[in-house]
């Protein structure tokens, strides 16, 4: 079992910055590829952001240009730099991990999330 757990959220301004943190821990063989995704109410969860194991990066368009997805494999822990935060940011924010194990079997774990609240 690998685990994930979230940190970093809070209440910001409309311009203001917060940098969210996902560690993982466990049984952990290879991490693949890692993302942030996040869930407004009322909304379907989206992604946000992913990274690679080559480091290659993926963003949503409305996030291009103010968010900056890391990963830190020595420290098994992923980052979502945010800058410029706007309202419409304001959601549940939750980390995923592709994990594969020695036989090569792959499994999605997921972060139990991290509130980002955003005023105008």
């Amino acid at each position: 079992q690998v685990q994930l757990v979230e940190s970093g959220g809070g209440l910001v301004q409309a311009g203001g910055s917060l940098r969210l943190s996902c560690v993982l821990s466990g049984n952990i063989f290879v991490i693949n590829d890692m993302g942030w995704y996040r869930q407004a109410p009322g909304k379907q969860r989206e992604l946000v952001a992913i990274i690679t194991t080559t480091g290659l990066t993926k963003y949503l368009e409305s996030v291009k240009g103010r968010f900056s997805i890391s990963r830190d494999g020595a420290k098994n822990t992923m980052y979502l730099q945010m800058n410029n935060l706007k309202p419409e940011d304001t959601a549940v924010y939750y980390c995923a991990a592709e994990h594969e194990d020695p036989m090569g079997s792959q499994s999605n774990y997921w972060g139990q999330g991290t509130q980002v609240t955003v005023s105008s």
